[in-house]
């Protein structure tokens, strides 16, 4: 767990550092385009979290196939950017609150947590399947 919190900080830190900086950055590039400024964030944090999952939280766990391994990551992911997105759009269209601090309460606070939880769980499930090396099946089993 500590090894997926260090990099889920670090692809947080992507995150919402390319959020701010898109959304409220010089030149507001994507100003008005909370929604896009999002998956574009997240998709570059998404490059990010594959590597260090893969070559250090998972290192014992990841699989002989790699394309299939990334693509389901990257599913995995757009579930919980679909989870950071539904709060975003709600906080800001349908309540209305449209400051920068509600955009990151929203997407990075409220969307993160649950997006993290979904994350781990299907990873463990879905992307990460090979077992943890040095595991022997037991008896029953």
């Amino acid at each position: 767990m500590l090894r997926f919190g260090t990099v889920g900080g670090v692809a947080f830190v992507v995150d919402t550092g390319l959020f701010n900086l898109l959304r409220f950055g010089p030149g507001d590039l994507l100003a008005d385009k909370p929604l896009t400024a999002k998956v574009l964030s997240v998709a570059v944090a998404t490059i990010v979290a594959w590597l260090g999952n893969r070559y250090w939280t998972f290192s014992d766990r990841k699989t002989q196939t790699q394309l299939r391994e990334f693509i389901g990551f990257v599913v995995v992911n757009i579930g919980g950017m679909g989870i950071a997105l539904g709060c975003l759009w709600f906080s800001h269209y349908v309540l209305d609150l449209r400051s920068p601090l509600a955009d990151n309460i929203s997407a990075n606070g409220v969307g993160l947590v649950l997006g993290m939880v979904f994350r781990y769980l299907a990873y463990r499930t879905f992307v990460f399947t090979a077992k943890p090396a040095g595991a022997t099946k037991t008896a029953g089993a």
